[in-house]
């Protein structure tokens, strides 16, 4: 057999303890089903306080506003409302859930596509709108007028920035406004000036360039500029997110695993895939074609040392640190971190069914190792759409937690595919064959980590019927400087039952 090839989830002191305590994932499991998400609130503030942290380096003021679209969790929600934190809310019901959990209408922040029902709640309850056009704007000032309104807040999202010299190319979003569209834009809020109140601007780029994101920022600097000419008095630039996360736990995993991909690809190793996938690339006449759709698992730099790193490039024609720009003008920056605040916020547990092995016939279109007649299909509770790890281009193992202890492995490392619950041929969870140290078997559960990110519920559905994924919250107990205490026993409570005031030990243990 091969030397396997391990994708090893990076998991920091809380989501490390989680993992190590068997009989209560087990309970947890055995109580609430499979699949089940487990939430850990207390890290999302442990995340935002390290992006403040980010901000006071610089000298920086503004809005860290997380972006609700990454997970539905409700513990994670109220926990951020404890804090001073902000919320991006992409429709009308992320709205109504942030003010449900505690969300003050100047903490809220909306954006994404809007329709007239999601407009008129935040223009009633007073709650900051991203524009992305000027016919959302005239719609906005027009629920203002009939409903005789305060003004609302805007920021107007802007895109298709330039910078002199080199031309940088960006891939091309369907948000914003160009950039050279900047005075037809500000003419319509001068012409709405009775409803509307503006209060920034910024950008949406689906990329994790710096660079790129470089050239926007100081668009968005010089687009102030422009407005506070125009009598405006504009004071926030808004950068989104997309500060990504680190999965691994070791980068030359990564790079190893991404070569034998390549190498697979182009036919000088056996087939690394179930029915041959090949994750975008291609082989042409020995030729190596199309790139690897996948999110880059490991990123060293990610979350809030992204954010640090980008604020102190230099602005590509001003030549002074971002950060500089923005306190020369004391200007506010706001962020929208998803993925990135949830980072070892999250796991999906999800129950071991059946192990069998594939028939001969199957090699074929499997992974052909060269030492069985098969290989080792293992069926979860569970399916493609809860797990989304390889749906969002993220490749890593779960880790095995046995239902019994079971301290040496019986059979050594193996290498599985992971189907799912659904009768389709396409249910698989990975069309990769994941190494594991040992063969699980039925009853034991497989735990992918740091799905909190999009990974966790966000094209969760009842296909089939099958139940969606419940959400459990846990937390453990906390020494007198405030830190989790090192393999404390674990608390949990329902996802929508937690409350951050409510006293810690009245809920279930392990």
């Amino acid at each position: 057999m091969d030397v396997p090839l391990y994708l090893e989830p990076r998991l920091e002191s809380r989501l490390a303890s989680l993992l190590r305590a068997r009989t209560f994932l087990h309970t947890l499991a055995g109580g609430l089903g499979s699949p089940l998400n487990v939430v850990l609130p207390d890290r999302i503030a442990e995340n935002l306080a390290a992006f403040r942290a980010v901000y006071r380096r610089h000298h920086l003021s503004g809005g860290i506003y997380f972006a609700h679209k990454a997970n539905r969790s409700s513990a994670l929600v109220r926990r951020l409302a404890a804090t001073d934190a902000g919320m991006d809310v992409a429709s009308v019901r992320e709205l109504q859930h942030a003010l449900g959990a505690g969300f003050a209408p100047d903490r809220i922040l909306a954006t994404g596509p809007k329709n007239g029902e999601f407009l008129w709640l935040a223009a009633r309850t007073g709650t900051a709108v991203h524009v992305d056009s000027p016919g959302e704007l005239d719609e906005l000032a027009a629920l203002v007028r009939d409903h005789r309104l305060p003004r609302v807040r805007v920021l107007l999202r802007l895109s298709g920035f330039r910078t002199p010299g080199v031309r940088l190319l960006s891939r091309q979003s369907r948000f914003g406004t160009a950039e050279g569209d900047l005075d037809g834009l500000l003419k319509a809020v001068e012409r709405h000036g009775d409803a509307v109140e503006l209060t920034g601007v910024g950008y949406h780029l689906d990329t994790t360039s710096p660079a790129e994101k470089a050239v926007a920022l100081e668009g968005c600097v010089k687009a102030l500029d422009t407005c506070r000419v125009r009598g405006f008095t504009p004071r926030a630039v808004d950068i989104g997110g997309g500060f990504g996360t680190d999965y691994l736990a070791d980068g030359a995993q990564w790079q190893r695993y991404t070569t034998e991909l390549t190498n697979a690809a182009l036919g000088t190793r056996p087939p690394m895939t179930w029915r041959r996938h090949t994750y975008g690339l291609r082989n042409e006449n020995g030729t190596l074609r199309g790139a690897l759709a996948l999110y880059p698992a490991h990123r060293p730099t990610a979350g809030a040392r992204y954010l640090d790193e980008l604020l102190s490039l230099p602005a590509p024609s001003l030549g002074r640190p971002l950060a500089t720009l923005l306190l020369e003008n004391l200007y506010e920056l706001h962020t929208e971190p998803g993925r990135a605040l949830v980072d070892q916020c999250g796991v999906t547990l999800a129950r071991v069914l059946e192990v069998r092995r594939t028939q001969p016939s199957e090699r074929s279109e499997a992974v052909d190792d060269r030492t069985s007649p098969g290989h080792l299909l293992v069926r979860l509770d569970a399916n493609a759409d809860d797990i989304g790890l390889e749906e969002h281009g993220v490749l890593v193992d779960p880790v095995l937690v046995p239902r019994t202890a079971r301290p040496v492995p019986d059979t050594g490392p193996v290498a599985v595919y992971l189907a799912g619950n659904l009768c389709l041929e396409a249910d698989m969870i990975t069309r990769r064959a994941v190494h594991l140290p040992a063969a699980p078997r039925p009853g034991d559960l497989l735990v992918f980590a740091n799905t909190a990110g999009y990974c966790m519920d966000f094209s969760a559905d009842e296909a089939q019927q099958q139940p969606v994924a419940r959400k459990a919250a846990v937390w453990q107990e906390e020494a007198a400087d405030g830190l989790p205490q090192e393999d404390a026993p674990w608390h949990w409570c329902l996802d929508e039952q937690y409350w951050p005031h409510v006293p810690r030990r009245t809920k279930g243990t392990a």
